[in-house]
């Protein structure tokens, strides 16, 4: 997987993680050492669902990274539903720059440039 920390999610590859958030074992995962040393699973339905050993050994990151991967079931989705949000608020934006400017011949392109995920112009450049 390539680094796209700079480039904007397509609709496409947000639908992709949406799918596989959807197809995981249902969050949150929580210990049961019952079942074993470092076994994860869901256990608020009728029967246990395993999500299996999560042994990240004892390392300086350790814990980190197990509270990582067991918060990560609960976190896409909302961060996936967070996205859907800030989207169809910036299209509403965008719908109402683009009204307002319509109706009163003036711009606020760098606004709608900036919404829209586009560079601005160069201050003082011609059109």
């Amino acid at each position: 997987m390539t680094d796209q920390t700079s480039q904007p999610l397509t609709e496409e590859q947000l639908n992709e993680i949406a799918a596989r958030a959807a197809a995981a074992t249902p969050g949150p995962w929580e210990e049961h050492t019952e079942y074993g040393p470092h076994f994860y699973a869901y256990l608020r339905g009728p029967y246990l669902r395993g999500v299996g050993t999560l042994n990240f050994g004892d390392g300086e990151d350790a814990a980190a990274d197990l509270a990582f991967v067991l918060h990560a079931r609960t976190d896409v989705p909302a961060l996936l539903a967070e996205i859907a949000r800030l989207t169809a608020q910036r299209k509403y934006l965008i719908g109402q720059l683009a009204k307002r400017d319509a109706e009163s011949g003036r711009a606020d392109e760098a606004v709608r440039q900036f919404l829209a995920g586009e560079q601005p112009a160069a201050e003082g450049a011609q059109r």
